[in-house]
């Protein structure tokens, strides 16, 4: 079993910037793939980006690709996301998610068998 927390989140203007963090206890072994996932009210789960186990492979989406940064520590467990250039477009909750049978980085959603509470981001206009 995997527990995940995310904090971090919060109110932002649009063009600023925000980190969420994911702080992962229980079996966090150099093997389980970790990502975020966002969902906006309305709308579906969406993949944002992934860390492999080892920290050594990361995938983005497109939405995060050149203002989204993803990253997790040596002893694997906190994940940090640094997002910036935020836009209203970013608004949602941002969701940490482990996935136990991945050691690379995870894209496919239902893959992903461990989820943390999330954390609200609203970013303003």
């Amino acid at each position: 079993q995997v527990q995940l927390a995310e904090s971090g989140g919060g109110l932002v203007q649009a063009g600023g910037s925000l980190r969420v963090s994911c702080a992962a206890s229980g079996r966090t072994s150099s093997t389980l793939a970790i990502g975020w996932v966002r969902q906006a009210p309305g709308r579906e789960r969406e993949f944002i980006a992934s860390i492999s186990g080892s920290g050594g492979e990361i995938l983005y989406a497109e939405a995060g690709k050149g203002r989204f940064a993803i990253s997790r520590d040596h002893a694997k467990t906190t994940l940090v996301l640094q997002m910036s250039s935020l836009n209203p477009e970013d608004t949602a909750v941002y969701y940490c998610a482990a996935a136990q049978h991945f050691e690379g980085p995870v894209s496919r959603i239902l893959s992903y068998d461990y989820w943390g509470q999330g954390t609200q981001v609203t970013v303003s206009s």
